[in-house]
């Protein structure tokens, strides 16, 4: 042990039976609380702090070698206060059981896992479900995702991820919904009420952690784990807008960021912990680090070794450290020593054990854990309905040209490429769901009664015979790879291609190729997936592309040689039903890009919220040499933020304003009429962004502050109002503090960020 514990369970005057227990745990105040953890030993404090993977509780593990190395004992084990990694009415049950009547009082253990999009019934990737532009959709998967970790024993998520991204080349971008601060803050607030809802005691609900703080979504190069070089402006006033919503939803926690800021690692940082997160911005949940965070202080250069990482990290209030053993092994001895205050140690536990009442642990230790529940409600038909509804509103739709989609089941189409049969549509984070609960395209439209006249081939396999993605364990290659055999398959797709009148190319990259580790310079399809397309194109010129990707990919050769494309992410558990959906006309795609596609990686990081600059670039002067512009590329992405088609047309009339000025408290009302101009019914997302023409600082050419989806019918019209109010006009200005200047502001509405349909009106301060 780090020290010896002052007190033993039969010296406890609180809890000297298990009734008495009981009926005290039913009605656990802050008075009992403080009791409880100044009856703890510092050894049972410090372990509370400290999170071990489940499987340290197997029945024959024994602690040596790396676990050793990390700073893990037996006894740290015993009295650790959360555990990752370990999911299952049973199994969980088992280790609370069995930890529980160790532990000298009794404290339950916190489960905790990554669910990100779905636990077993697996919903689009989060870039996806921001394309949805419905943050209310995903508060509803959150809470499925809720109840069916919670039946399976788990007490938190580590989620939403919402860092703003702005580089494809980093593969966590599919984590998040997007690039614009409004759009991640609205989609952060739903998910944590999704988890959450209003009590964390109730049924089916875990608690929500906001992840990464701060800043960890602007890696240098987009290279994960790199560096992040924001200035303070930049990052107060973009970065960090979306993880004050999710504090301000009231999540329970927070996880630290493995990046540093303006040269200090999130994890040790006393300003970004103490000053921001703490004081600013009123959270007052667990900190928790991100796995091993608090040791890779010392691979920073931050903290010349263990001891200093555990003395930077408490002082900055990190309440958690997951799996290092870094506060096991030493903060008892530190605060011994009088290098840390017990005050810092008392701190962190009470958070600790706050978050256990909140959840109801101490009067049910078990929650929601329950084996006959988890055979009900995972993957119910309810669930997947969800799942199949969530995944269709995540298409985007990127081109339809001479309306080849909606596809007719009587003509004869050839399904071509490595996704046709493929299980695994649900992301890399999807850490427990399972292919085989997963149809393939094939599988679905055989079931649904439209592959009568279609004819199916693989074409190539996923991923070259040559290629190997270094660090994953599990099958990459789902099909025969060797040269032979891909050449046999390419000719057989040439084929099917050759004697259809279309062809649906069902191609992307594979899951594994973004998520966690995943940078990547090139960010094309794979390059054998691209010589099938070329082949394909040389024999039939209707080509339709189902793309899957976990990010914005340079899809500039698809778009030279499809006549459609139907971005589909990873979609997850119902991926295929939903695609045959939006292929034959069952649903009218209504996705909005949350991030922009960038012609060329030369782009990145590109996003649509940019500052105007003094040599701006002007459209068609591409020979005026003297402004800011590339000159082998555009300047604009070639699908920018907010883009997405139908298979309806809609108009948007001109933008009409109640009046042109206000004041502080008053409102604007801002007003487009809407037309179905199209064949068929259909959904846009109407979007409102505004531009401070003139401030103390440079403003975005535009901002995202509101939008709204209307369906309509055919030759069908609406209004789409919009209310505009002072706190919609403020941003850090030069005097350091969010505030609203007098002058003019432009008023745009349209389907996309590109909308040039404006207005304008002035802002009178007294």
């Amino acid at each position: 042990m780090c020290c010896e514990s002052t007190k033993t369970f039969s010296d406890t005057v609180l809890w000297k039976s298990t009734s008495e227990k009981n009926k005290r745990r039913r009605e656990m105040t802050n008075e009992e609380l403080t009791a409880l953890l100044n009856d703890m030993s510092l050894e049972e404090k410090v372990n509370q702090m400290s999170q071990v993977v489940g499987g340290f509780f197997d029945d024959d593990t024994v602690i040596t070698g790396p676990m050793a190395e990390m700073g893990f004992t037996e006894e740290n084990i015993a009295l650790s206060g959360s555990v990752i990694g370990s999911m299952g009415a049973e199994t969980v049950k088992k280790i609370q059981k069995a930890y529980m009547e160790k532990h000298p009082h009794h404290i339950p253990l916190l489960f905790m896992l990554d669910i990100i999009n779905g636990y077993k019934t697996v919903f689009p990737i989060p870039l996806g479900q921001g394309a949805t532009f419905e943050p209310e959709l995903s508060e509803k998967c959150a809470a499925v995702a809720a109840k069916e970790a919670s039946v399976s024993g788990l007490h938190v998520t580590f989620a939403p991820m919402t860092d703003l991204v702005r580089d494809a080349r980093w593969g966590r971008v599919m984590e998040s919904t997007g690039e614009d601060p409004y759009l991640n803050s609205r989609f952060c607030e739903s998910m944590v009420h999704g988890f959450q809802g209003e009590d964390l005691s109730e049924e089916y609900r875990i608690g929500a952690c906001v992840k990464h703080f701060a800043g960890y979504g602007a890696p240098t190069a987009g290279r994960d784990y790199n560096t992040v070089e924001l200035s303070e402006h930049t990052f107060q006033e973009f970065y960090l807008p979306s993880y004050k919503a999710g504090i301000d939803a009231k999540a329970a926690l927070v996880m630290t960021s493995f990046n540093t800021l303006n040269g200090v690692p999130a994890t040790g940082s006393k300003k970004l912990m103490r000053d921001i997160l703490r004081d600013e911005l009123g959270f007052d949940g667990v900190l928790i680090s991100d796995w091993a965070a608090i040791e890779e202080m010392i691979y920073h250069g931050y903290c010349a070794d263990k001891e200093e990482a555990a003395i930077r990290a408490a002082k900055a209030g990190v309440d958690i450290d997951m799996m290092t053993g870094i506060y096991s092994d030493n903060l008892c001895r530190l605060v011994k020593e009088g290098k840390i205050s017990e005050d810092l140690v008392d701190e962190c536990c009470m958070r600790i054990l706050e978050l256990k009442n909140k959840l109801g642990l101490f009067e049910h230790p078990y929650k929601d854990a329950d084996e006959e529940k988890e055979k009900q409600v995972i993957l119910c038909e309810e669930h997947r309905r969800l799942a199949r509804e969530a995944a269709r509103k995540s298409f985007v739709l990127l081109k339809n040209e001479e309306n080849i989609l909606p596809l007719n089941k009587n003509e004869k189409t050839a399904y071509i490429g490595p996704y046709v049969n493929s299980r695994n549509l649900m992301g890399s984070w999807s850490i427990i769901g399972e292919a085989k609960d997963v149809k393939t395209i094939e599988e679905m439209l055989k079931q649904e009664d439209l592959a009568e006249h279609a004819v199916f081939a693989q074409g190539s396999p996923m991923l070259g015979a040559d290629v190997v993605l270094e660090g994953f364990t599990e099958g990459v290659q789902t099909s025969p790879s060797t040269p032979e055999e891909e050449v046999q398959m390419l000719e057989e797709a040439v084929k099917a291609a050759a004697g259809a009148k279309k062809v649906v190319l069902c191609i992307g990259e594979d899951r594994l190729q973004s998520g966690e580790a995943t940078s990547n310079a090139n960010i094309q399809i794979p390059e054998i997936q691209q010589k099938l397309l070329d082949r394909v194109a040389e024999v039939n010129e209707n080509i339709i592309v189902v793309l899957f990707s976990g990010r914005p990919l340079d899809i500039r050769a698809i778009k030279a040689k499809a006549k459609a494309i139907l971005e589909v992410w990873m979609p997850g558990t119902e991926g295929a039903g939903a695609i045959a959906d939006v292929l034959y006309g069952a649903y009218n795609p209504t996705g909005k890009l949350p991030m922009s596609f960038p012609y060329c990686v030369g782009q990145v990081p590109v996003h649509y919220n940019e500052y105007a600059t003094g040599r701006p670039h002007v459209e068609g002067k591409d020979k005026d040499r003297f402004r800011s512009k590339y000159l082998d590329i555009p300047n604009k992405p070639l699908y920018p933020f907010g883009y997405g088609l139908s298979y309806t047309t809609f108009a948007v009339s001109e933008v009409s304003l109640d009046k042109n000025s206000m004041k502080d408290g008053e409102s604007i009302q801002a007003a487009v009429t809407v037309k179905n101009t199209g064949t068929c019914a259909g959904t846009e997302t109407v979007q409102l962004y505004l531009h401070d023409v003139a401030a103390s600082v440079v403003r975005p050419v535009k901002e995202l502050k509101d939008f709204r989806k209307v369906t309509l019918q055919p030759g069908e019209e609406t209004s789409v109002e919009f209310t505009i109010t002072e706190p919609q006009l403020r941003f850090l200005s030069e005097n350091h503090i969010f505030e609203s200047e007098a002058g003019v502001f432009e008023v745009f509405i349209g389907t996309d960020s590109t909308t040039a349909n404006k207005a304008k009106f002035t802002l009178e301060k007294q």
